[in-house]
């Protein structure tokens, strides 16, 4: 088969294949067989061969195609026969179904003939059709156009009629109700004649085509006849375009009749008249562009105005006219300037102020008109679909409120940050005054209230009077940072003597007074006090965190060694004095301001608190202790004596009494007087005394042994303290003829004395001990028996067991002591000198008996 394979090669051409031959060629070229067939070897190259040689090999080729052909054909010879016969009976299928299609043509164009002509006379009759209902449509248009115009003719006439008809003596008609009457016919009878030409213009412009007649429901849509059919516009009627000059010119005089009447409404606020005006613009098909027109006018006007106001040149300028108004022409003239002297800068400072006050006018009329607008076309609505004017004409917009209060508020921020920015005298005036600025936009906002749904008062604010004012924010923020610079300046003045002359009364007052004059200032307006609360707090850290670095937290500052205080006392106590002064003065803003604005500075008022708490209270506990140890020191005096041991001569105080004495008078005047801090100091000194009797009264109580001569020199003590007491509070203003207003602590010490005397039968007597505290009592029965004392038991000092005694309750000290009567009797069981101590143990336990009982009553 290799011999064969070129003529079975897709591309073979016998032509080429003979040509190449003839000139002794390979077939196929070589650049062919490389392109096509890269990577087989099967392809014959032949070489210069001879034609007869070829044509020999053909031949054999042939013969052999013809010797397999004939094999298959002999093979298959039964097949082919039966194919053969069953191709004769299709013919005959093939020769019936012809004949059947001969007969479908022949009757179709039977069918094409019997509709043809029917088809052509319908298509000549719709097509006269058309034509006449196209006549129809324009003859009724046209009749209804000029019934229109007739009638517009007649409303015209009346209109004119009634214009005229307004005499001079209108105001005699108005006073019986006639003027009111024509007015208002006057009104209806142009917006009839607008709506007569909105409807007429309609008619003239827009030409819609006919209704489809039932015939042109079964017109094909291609049809180019159907295609073809227009409308005829009234233009080309001469009948109806003799009435358009007519037309035209009712049209213009009922537009600017309308837009007199808008602009007289909008400057009289008269709604009847707006909405007569606006109804007018509705039948004339121009109430949204009216509408957009009037807003886009307002709110230039609104920018003009805000523009003016803050326009410096201008400022100069008319500040120049009034000037050289006022002086002669000969003099010299400068040119304009853009700040001012410091002469003329009151005069600029009147413009400025001026100018701003007519702004605060014409912003109050814009607003009004805008609302009044609103209001008008929220009102009226459409007859026959129910849409309101206000939908209809603000479709793609907000509300004209709306567009008003965002234009204002972005303008009045534009130009008040460019005024700021260009003029530093606009900057220190409208910064400097600011709270008249504010009270101008409170005159705007009283104003439009009357007229709008807008408040500002201490309690709401609208989200509108919130937008204006937030556009004049980077003013307030100047106020307020010139605000918190008075506040500071007031610190730093107080603070500038530093720990050699640090602030007192006086420093800690003007801080308060600088304070409630800022928000004073501003009380006015919530937002703005608001702000200077936030300065107020910030002002008070910083004082509060320069007057804590200045305190001294060193034992020093708590020494009670004398004759006088330390400096770091004295320091502290006029600090805490400065500080305390501030606070009480800031308490009574409460009263004063609401409770939000107190809010805001109430924390940094309770860290004032804090810090003198912080300050003071070591100073106590010094004093406490001071007073306890030396009260501690009667322990070291023997009180054991007899009376016959008593020396000639040695009657009066005790030693540690004088040096206790002695004490408190350099407590009451070296540290209690410094701290000059009304009722507290006064609760100091109540705190003190209480202490010193209450520690006095508990230490007499457990001295042991107790003598006779000890018992009349503990009277004596006792006459010495209760004496220095009453100096002590009489020099801190409390009435010295009312110790007892002490309560319990000074009754223990008046009953102390008679129960030193007592008979041991009495001991457990209410009525003997009254206004004694039974621990007093029971301590002094454990001193009169051999039972040890408690401290004694456990081992403490005196001083230990009376501050422990001080520290737990009278429950938690009954149970210790009965603790030690326990312990007595289990130690003593069986033994002789049980016996001795029996009668004190029966007291003590009575003692106890009616203490608990006097608990649960």
């Amino acid at each position: 088969m290799a011999d064969y394979d070129v003529f079975l090669r897709p591309d073979f051409d016998p032509n080429d294949y003979a040509n190449a031959i003839l000139a002794g060629e390979p077939y196929p070229p070589p650049s062919s067989r490389l392109h096509t067939q890269k990577t087989r070897s099967t392809t014959t190259d032949l070489p210069k061969e001879d034609i007869s040689l070829v044509l020999t090999k053909l031949n054999l080729g042939i013969d052999d195609v013809a010797k397999q052909l004939k094999t298959v054909v002999t093979n298959h010879h039964e097949t082919l026969l039966i194919q053969a016969s069953g191709a004769a009976d299709l013919q005959e299928s093939v020769t019936a179904v012809r004949k059947g299609l001969t007969e479908i043509t022949q009757s179709l164009e039977k069918l094409r003939q019997k509709i043809r002509i029917p088809y052509q006379a319908l298509e000549s009759q719709v097509s006269r059709l058309q034509r006449l209902q196209l006549a129809a449509d324009v003859l009724r248009r046209t009749a209804r156009f000029v019934i229109v115009a007739r009638r517009l003719e007649f409303q015209m006439s009346e209109f004119n009629k009634a214009k005229e008809e307004k005499t001079p003596n209108a105001d005699i008609k108005s006073s019986n109700g006639a003027n009111g009457e024509h007015e208002g016919e006057k009104e209806r009878n142009l917006a009839k004649a607008a709506l007569s030409i909105a409807e007429l213009t309609s008619l003239l412009e827009d030409a819609p085509p006919p209704p489809p007649s039932p015939t042109e429901s079964h017109v094909d849509p291609e049809d180019p006849l159907a295609s073809d059919v227009k409308p005829i516009p009234l233009r080309s009627v001469n009948a109806a375009m003799s009435y358009v000059p007519a037309i035209d010119a009712a049209h213009k005089q009922v537009t600017a009749e309308m837009e007199s009447m808008v602009m007289s409404g909008l400057a009289n606020v008269n709604q009847s008249l707006l909405a007569s005006s606006l109804q007018t613009a509705y039948n004339l098909r121009r109430l949204p562009e009216l509408v957009q027109s009037l807003i886009t006018d307002l709110n230039e006007t609104v920018q003009s105005r805000i523009q003016l106001a803050f326009d410096i040149s201008g400022i100069s300028k008319e500040t120049n006219a009034k000037d050289s108004s006022m002086s002669s022409s000969l003099i010299y003239k400068s040119r304009i300037r853009m700040e001012p002297t410091n002469l003329t800068a009151p005069q600029w400072t009147t413009t400025l102020w001026s100018r701003l006050e007519t702004l605060i006018e014409d912003l109050s009329s814009c607003c009004i008109k805008v609302y009044a607008l609103e209001k008008v076309l929220n009102m009226k609505k459409d007859a026959v679909s129910q849409t309101y004017f206000l939908d209809e004409a603000m479709k793609a917009n907000n509300k004209p409120s709306t567009i008003f209060w965002t234009t204002l508020s972005r303008s009045l921020d534009k130009h008040s940050r460019e005024a700021a920015k260009s003029s530093t005298f606009l900057q220190q005036t409208l910064g400097t005054g600011y709270p008249r600025l504010l009270r101008l936009f409170h005159d705007f906002f009283a104003k439009i209230s009357v007229h709008t749904d807008t408040a500002y008062s201490q309690t709401h604010q609208s989200p509108e009077t919130i937008l204006v004012l937030r556009a004049i924010s980077q003013l307030e923020s100047f106020y307020l940072s010139r605000s918190l610079n008075r506040l500071n300046d007031s610190v730093g003045q107080a603070m500038s003597g530093g720990a050699r002359a640090p602030p007192g009364a006086a420093e800690g007052m003007a801080i308060a007074r600088t304070i409630a004059n800022e928000l004073d200032s501003a009380k006015f307006d919530p937002l703005l006090v608001n702000g200077v609360a936030k300065n107020v707090n910030t002002c008070l850290e910083g004082f509060i965190g320069r007057v804590d670095t200045m305190i001294v937290r060193e034992r020093s500052a708590t020494s009670m060694l004398g004759p006088t205080a330390s400096q770091q006392l004295a320091l502290n106590a006029q600090l805490v004095v400065a500080v305390h002064n501030c606070q009480s003065r800031l308490r009574k803003l409460q009263e004063e301001h609401s409770a939000t604005v107190f809010s805001a500075f109430e924390e940094a008022i309770r860290n004032i608190q804090r810090t003198c708490e912080r300050t003071y209270n070591p100073l106590l506990v010094a004093i406490r202790r001071e007073i306890g140890s030396i009260i501690a020191r009667l322990h070291r005096v023997d009180f054991g004596k007899t009376l016959d041991n008593i020396l000639p001569g040695m009657g009066g105080a005790s030693a540690y009494m004088k040096e206790l004495v002695e004490k408190l008078s350099f407590v009451r005047k070296e540290v209690l007087n410094r701290y000059n801090i009304g009722e507290i100091t006064q609760e100091w000194t109540i705190s003190i005394v209480k202490y010193t009797l209450r520690t006095f009264v508990n230490h007499v109580s457990i001295v042991k042994p107790l003598g006779e001569s000890g018992k009349l020199q503990l009277t004596s003590d006792m006459a010495e303290l209760e004496f220095a007491l009453n100096a002590f509070m009489s020099e801190q203003g409390q009435n010295a003829t009312k110790l007892d207003v002490i309560g319990d602590d000074y009754r223990a010490l008046r009953g102390l004395r008679p129960l030193l005397f007592l008979d041991n039968a009495l001991l457990a007597s209410p009525e003997a001990t009254v206004g004694l505290p039974p621990l007093v009592v029971l301590h002094h029965i454990l001193v009169r028996s051999p039972i040890p004392l408690p401290h004694s038991l456990h081992g403490w000092h005196e001083a230990e067991y009376v501050r422990w005694v001080d520290e737990h309750s009278e429950e938690e000290s009954w149970t210790l002591i009965d603790g030690g009567l326990v312990h007595w009797e289990k130690v003593h069981e069986g033994e002789g000198s049980k016996q001795g101590a029996e009668e004190y143990v029966q007291l003590a336990k009575t003692v106890l008996q009616q203490a608990k009982r006097a608990r649960v009553a």
